[in-house]
């Protein structure tokens, strides 16, 4: 922590690897600041290695820069997810930011699977999702947003945020995903942005390629109406691999929670070869 500013810089540092013929472990954890994981868990057995990253602050406020970085080696199938959400704070005309990048062998799978990201009053933010793939990589994920407190009327009023996601496999970009948004964009109306809605998320699913029965049966089951609208994109790959982007705008976040929770339990086994297994968290 910077003393005189009241600023957090923390760094996180992960790796998983392939132990043995069945179990993943947590092969390395380096950290600095308040960025902290639990105890390694294994509820749904050996093969898989569950973590969940805290930041004991709770928040994210001016000044703050946070830095994840994973590193999943081949065989490894390491999930992560958080206890609760992020919640970004008043900027006091200091810009925050959070980082992660996620690297992935060949053979390696991760779930990626994050509370929402909350942008509150004020916010000046940048949230920067990376993924480094090796063909043979699978992944299943997801980034929540939501803009205010739903409870209030307006529910942004004063802000700026950058968002970015970005995939590269084998060191050549195949999706990249990055804006600006200002609390008075016109993006916040807008057909082609947010469409009045106070929440949006992505979710991505990259690994064997779906077929077109596939394909279509999981678009017919997404929502479009009043409050909460989604779509499906799907680019194949090298390899027979494919990528699969769900892009939803919602009024509530925990509709989206349902939806994405009902996909990933639907795409895990195709993309992963794993069955869903609930996380406790969320229940919670």
């Amino acid at each position: 922590m910077n003393a005189s500013t009241n600023e957090w810089h923390a760094t996180l540092r992960l790796s998983f690897t392939r132990q043995g013929p069945q179990k993943t472990v947590l092969s390395e954890r380096r950290h600095q600041g308040p960025l902290l994981v639990q105890k390694a868990l294994y509820p749904e057995g050996p093969e898989v290695c569950h973590v969940t990253i805290l930041h004991p602050p709770s928040g994210i406020a001016g000044g703050d820069v946070l830095s994840i970085d994973v590193n999943v080696h081949p065989g490894a199938h390491a999930l992560l997810s958080t206890p609760g959400a992020t919640r970004w704070y008043k900027a006091n005309r200091r810009h925050s930011a959070q980082n992660v990048h996620l690297h992935l062998a060949a053979g390696a799978c991760l779930d990626w699977l994050p509370q929402e990201n909350i942008f509150f009053e004020q916010a000046n933010a940048s949230n920067s999702t990376h993924l480094h793939l090796r063909t043979g990589a699978r992944t299943i994920g997801w980034e929540i947003t939501q803009l205010g407190s739903i409870c209030k009327a307006s529910h942004w009023d004063e802000g700026r945020i950058l968002l970015n996601t970005e995939l590269s496999l084998d060191d050549k970009p195949i999706w990249l995903d990055a804006g600006e948004l200002c609390a008075d964009s016109p993006l916040r109306t807008s057909g082609n942005g947010w469409a009045g809605f106070p929440a949006m998320a992505t979710l991505w699913a990259f690994g064997p390629a779906l077929n077109t029965e596939q394909t279509d049966q999981l678009a017919l089951c997404l929502p479009w109406n009043d409050h909460i609208r989604a779509g499906l994109t799907h680019m194949p790959q090298k390899h027979d691999q494919g990528l699969s982007l769900i892009r939803v705008l919602a009024t509530h976040v925990q509709d989206i929670k349902h939806l994405f929770i009902a996909l990933w339990m639907r795409l895990r086994p195709l993309i992963l070869n794993t069955d869903g297994a609930y996380l406790r968290l969320w229940n919670t």
